[in-house]
């Protein structure tokens, strides 16, 4: 089976988040389930920089008013196509912001052009190139390939079934009306069941009303995206199309994320030898300059927003470290709340440290040296961190929502008993709840039995994309089903 995924950022060419490391694992993954993925990504400095021995296989006179070509090369594994268009993606800054932060003016321009190329392609563009290759499904990412369907819709060549995932639905590409004469749809197609979105254009809209089957990372999450709390205004659309929506977990590269062979953390260990944690965790301490004693060290990998929750646990620090906790955090992003961890840093030198950066390498040490790590989030469509903390025994304190739900098992008393249990939750999302998910935290590390227990059944669980992307070829054999019976 022919997949083509079209994704705005794929690991470990360029990443700023888990949708780059979703896209760049699960095809790995399903090449064991007979399913071959050719990934179509942006051509960024980064990427460029990273392909090598390139073939052109295509090329655009006027992309949507800029010149392009599609370059086909393989890195680490990978079968990709790079976009190339310096006009849209050779510039400085990151993969949608300037280097001040700011979105690039022409976003809207530049995504469309990612998304036209990638319909181009799974209608037989390449094929007509002089390449044999054309796609049996496509597969796209979040709102910056969503146009890829609606691209597809409006064309008059044969159907592709299409699926698209949602990584996060609180990001939906929209745009005023003024942008659509420029995108080379219908006029048509600015309607209530094309692309148009309470009177602009909305670009994941467009993708969830046009696409065959919609997916998105967790099965709490698919659920949660029904309701007006979580559905970010699109929950109404996706009630009508309940019965196309798949929540499917995601999972990690088990490889790449092995506390037994990973190359950059001080001491390598299984479950079977925990105590070798202990230089790791001297490690993390002494990057962070906190100082070294008997007492748990929390660690956070993650934007500093207000999804994150990461205002709820500014407000427990002070508590935090009265319990005797330590906290070493690794992440950026709202300003505010960036200034209340220095603030708290300050208050308690040793005790708390931000590092206010994004460093892969130095989130590989904390998960191998923390011994818990909090992740607090009012909403979290699947979570990685989670993931990562289960496969190297650095116990999750969780929300409970999402695929945090879906991942973590609680230490409640009956868990402990059973000795299933992997983490600990809390829900309501309340400053209340978390402080006392902390104090229940801190609590059980200084029962050494339980916790090791606790670390042991994480590091048991199945995290890798194994069962999932057999959940994905089953959905794309189904969609390609569904094509065959199609009058």
């Amino acid at each position: 089976m022919q997949v083509l995924s079209v994704a705005s950022e794929v690991y470990p060419l360029v990443k700023t988040g888990g949708l780059a490391d979703v896209a760049g694992a699960l095809p790995l993954a399903l090449k064991g389930h007979g399913v071959s993925v050719k990934t179509l990504v942006p051509g960024y400095p980064a990427v460029m920089r990273m392909i090598e021995d390139a073939t052109v296989r295509m090329m655009f006179e006027n992309l949507l008013g800029a010149r392009a070509r599609v370059l086909e090369a393989q890195h680490e594994g990978l079968d990709l196509l790079v976009l190339d268009s310096p006009t849209f993606f050779d510039r400085p800054g990151g993969p949608y912001a300037d280097a001040t932060g700011k979105d690039h003016f022409d976003n809207w321009r530049r995504f469309a052009a990612l998304s036209k190329a990638g319909a181009i392609i799974a209608q037989g563009g390449m094929a007509q190139e002089g390449t044999a290759w054309r796609p049996d499904i496509v597969h796209v990412h979040d709102w910056q390939a969503a146009m890829v369907p609606a691209y597809m819709r409006y064309a008059a060549e044969p159907e592709v079934p299409t699926l698209i995932t949602i990584h996060n639905i609180a990001f939906q590409g929209q745009f005023g009306a003024d942008i659509f004469p420029y995108l080379e749809l219908p006029p048509h197609a600015l309607g209530i069941d094309g692309v148009e979105y309470f009177g602009g254009v909305g670009y994941l809209k467009a993708g969830l009303q046009t696409s065959w089957a919609i997916s998105t990372v967790s099965p709490s999450y698919a659920e949660e995206i029904l309701t007006p709390e979580f559905g970010m205004g699109l929950e109404g659309l996706l009630a009508h199309r309940a019965d196309d929506l798949a929540g499917i977990v995601n999972g990690i590269d088990a490889n790449i994320w092995n506390p037994a062979t990973d190359p950059v953390v001080r001491s390598n260990y299984t479950a079977s030898t925990l105590k070798a944690r202990a230089e790791n965790k001297q490690a993390v301490a002494g990057r962070f300059h906190l100082v070294q004693d008997a007492g748990p060290l929390f660690c956070v990998i993650s934007r500093l927003t207000w999804q994150k929750g990461m205002d709820l646990l500014a407000e427990t620090l002070d508590e935090l470290v009265e319990l005797g906790g330590r906290l070493a955090v690794l992440g950026s992003g709202d300003r505010a709340l960036e200034n209340a961890f220095h603030a708290a840093a300050a208050r308690h030198p040793g005790r708390v440290a931000l590092l206010s950066t994004y460093d892969e390498p130095l989130s590989h040490l904390m998960q191998a040296g923390a011994d818990a790590i909090i992740i607090p989030s009012r909403f979290e469509p699947c979570g990685l961190t989670q993931l990562y903390g289960l496969r190297y025994g650095c116990v999750p304190v969780v929300a409970r929502t999402g695929g945090l739900n879906d991942t973590v098992i609680d230490a409640s008393h009956a868990a402990i008993t059973a000795r299933t249990a992997t983490g600990i939750s809390f829900g309501p999302v309340t400053t209340g709840n978390l402080r006392r998910a902390l104090r229940r935290a801190v609590r059980l590390y200084h029962e050494p039995k339980v916790w090791t227990a606790m670390q042991k059944q994480g590091m048991k669980s199945d995290v890798s994309w194994e069962k999932s992307a057999g959940l994905y070829a089953e959905l794309y054999k189904n969609l390609l089903v569904r094509k065959g019976s199609r009058p």
